[in-house]
């Protein structure tokens, strides 16, 4: 455990600030940040992070490069999803690539609610079922 800080009782400021140690203050931020940044919540959230970042690049890229190909190959017209505009007054509007984020997004959300909600639904629901299995064996009837 660290000493409190001592401060001088001076009125000059250059003997004050030469009476404060830089390195006991600097220690103490480091073990604050250290506590704050190795909780386990914090963590978890770091990997979940980088984790929902790396799966939403796969899914743009499924998206972008499979996705939305074939369905320009499906619908009639020369031009692939990324050139699909409208134009008003003389301004293009890029409604093909609104689109193509609409997709991404709407599998983006089918996936985290197939996980999130049924999976792990399914699962805490077998879990407490289990649990109450445990706490409440049923008895056989022996006649």
């Amino acid at each position: 455990m660290m000493k409190p800080l001592k401060r001088a009782v001076s009125s000059n400021p250059i003997q004050q600030m030469a009476s404060v140690v830089p390195t006991r203050q600097t220690w103490s931020l480091v073990e604050e940040f250290k506590g704050f940044a190795f909780k386990g919540n914090v963590v978890a959230l770091a990997v979940g992070v980088i984790i929902g970042a790396a799966f939403g690049k796969i899914v743009d890229s499924l998206v972008k490069y499979i996705i939305m190909p074939l369905v320009s190959v499906l619908l009639p017209g020369q031009q692939s999803y990324l050139e699909w505009k409208a134009v008003i007054y003389g301004k293009e509007i890029p409604y093909g690539l609104f689109l193509g984020e609409m997709v991404n997004f709407l599998l983006i959300a089918v996936v985290i609610f197939l996980f999130i909600v049924k999976f792990l639904g399914w699962l805490m629901k077998t879990k407490h079922e289990e649990a109450a299995t445990r706490r409440h064996p049923r008895r056989s009837k022996c006649s």
